[in-house]
C-alpha cells in the first residue's frame, strides 16, 4: 500500500471501492449527467438561428425625422429617396441607409480670416499664420471693373434640396460652395464699378450673386439652395483708404461745384431765354404796328384822293381844317371872335396865363 500526500493529510492510496472482487457490496455509486437526446438539441438550436434572423430582418426598420431625407443604399450604390417617416430597408450589409438634414442652414463667409485676425490681435506670426494672411487676402480682395481694389466680405447661407445629388454629386460640398462663390462673385465685381459697390448698391451685387451661384449650383447637379447672400463688408483695402477718402472727397467737391454750376446754368438760361423771346415778341409787335400803320396811312391816303377827285373845294377845305387841327393841337392858343365885343383886347394882356389858370 502507497501513502500519497493529499489534500487532508496523509492518505493511504487505496481503491475506493475496495477489492471489487472480494467485496462488491462496498462500491460507490456516482450520478453523471444526463446526456440530452440529439432531436432536443437541434430543436433548441433552431429557434435561437430563427430568434436571430428575426432581429437581423427587424434591423432594417428606421426613422426619418422632419427636415431629414434618408438615403437607401444597395450594396453602396443608391437605391431611392426617403422622405419623413417609419420605413424599412433590407438590412445590413445588403442595404444602408445615410439620413441628411436638408432643412438645417449651413453658412460660409468669404474672406475675414477669424483665427488669423485673433493671432495678429495677440502679436503671433508664423508660417501658418502668413499662409492664413495671403488665402485672406486673396479671398476678399478683388478687383472692380475702373481697375481699383475692394476689400469684401461675403456670407452665404445655404441648405441641402435633394439629399442624393448632395451626397454623390461633391466631394467636399463646403469647398464647393465657397469656390463657387468667390468665382461669382469676383466676375460680378469685375462688372462693376467699386463706388457703388461701396456707398449703397450692395443689393444689387447680393441679388446677382445668389441668382449665378444658384445657376452654377444647379449645373454641378449638387443638390444645394442658396438661401440668401449677405455682404457684411465692402471697403477699399486699409492700405490705400486715407488717399482713397481723399479721393472721395475731391470727387464730393467736384460734385457740389458741379451741381452749383448745373444750378446757375438753370437759373441763367430761362432768364434769358425768357429776355430773348420777349425782345423778339416786342419786335414782331413792332413790325405789325407799323406795317398796320403805314397800311391804314396807305388807305386814308386813297380814300382821301378819290374824295378829292369828287370834290376838290371841299377836299381840300377839309385837308386844312385837319391840319390846322394838328398843328395846333399841341400850342396854347386862345380864339376869339372879332365880331364879338371882346374882340378888342389890349394886345399886352397875358392871355396865355388866362388860359392855364
Amino acid at each position: 500500500m502507497v501513502k500519497e500526500q493529499g489534500p487532508w493529510g496523509n492518505q493511504e492510496n487505496e481503491n475506493p471501492w475496495g477489492d471489487i472482487d472480494d467485496t462488491p457490496s462496498k462500491a460507490k455509486v456516482i450520478d453523471l449527467p444526463k446526456i440530452k437526446k440529439p432531436k432536443e438539441v437541434e430543436f433548441k438550436f433552431s429557434w435561437i438561428i430563427f430568434a436571430l434572423i428575426g432581429l437581423w430582418l427587424a434591423s432594417g426598420f428606421y426613422q426619418v425625422q422632419t427636415g431629414e431625407q434618408g438615403v437607401v443604399l444597395r450594396f453602396g450604390a443608391y437605391t431611392t429617396t426617403t422622405d419623413a417617416g417609419l420605413h424599412y430597408h433590407l438590412p445590413y450589409p445588403i442595404e444602408d441607409v445615410i439620413k441628411v438634414n436638408v432643412s438645417k442652414e449651413r453658412d460660409i463667409r468669404l474672406g475675414g480670416d477669424t483665427a488669423y485676425n485673433a493671432a495678429n490681435t495677440a502679436g503671433i506670426r508664423n508660417a501658418n499664420n502668413y499662409g492664413q494672411e495671403l488665402n485672406a487676402f486673396t479671398e476678399s480682395h478683388m478687383l472692380t471693373g475702373d481697375e481699383n481694389i475692394v476689400d469684401i466680405n461675403l456670407n452665404i447661407v445655404w441648405k441641402v434640396k435633394d439629399a442624393k445629388d448632395y451626397l454623390f454629386s461633391m466631394r467636399d460640398p463646403d469647398t464647393t460652395v465657397r469656390v463657387a462663390a468667390q468665382s461669382v462673385l469676383r466676375e460680378i465685381v469685375g462688372q462693376s464699378q467699386m463706388q457703388p459697390i461701396i456707398t449703397g448698391d450692395r443689393g444689387k451685387v447680393e441679388d446677382e450673386t445668389k441668382e449665378e451661384l444658384q445657376k452654377l449650383m444647379d449645373e454641378f447637379k449638387s443638390g444645394v439652395n442658396i438661401v440668401r447672400v449677405k455682404l457684411q463688408k465692402a471697403d477699399p483695402p486699409k492700405q490705400v483708404v486715407d488717399a482713397f477718402n481723399e479721393v472721395q472727397r475731391a470727387k464730393a467737391d467736384m460734385e457740389r461745384f458741379k451741381n452749383e454750376a448745373e444750378a446757375y446754368r438753370n437759373e441763367i438760361l430761362p432768364k434769358s431765354r425768357g429776355e430773348a423771346a420777349k425782345r423778339l415778341q416786342s419786335a414782331e409787335a413792332y413790325k405789325q404796328s407799323v406795317i398796320k400803320r403805314a397800311q391804314g396811312d396807305a388807305e386814308r391816303f386813297n380814300s382821301v384822293y378819290q374824295a378829292y377827285k369828287q370834290g376838290k373845294n371841299v377836299t381840300a377845305k377839309r385837308l386844312y381844317l385837319e391840319t390846322m387841327e394838328e398843328v395846333l393841337k399841341n400850342s396854347d392858343k386862345v380864339i376869339l371872335d372879332p365880331s364879338s365885343k371882346g374882340g378888342n383886347v389890349v394886345p399886352y394882356l397875358p392871355l396865355d396865363k388866362l388860359n392855364n389858370k
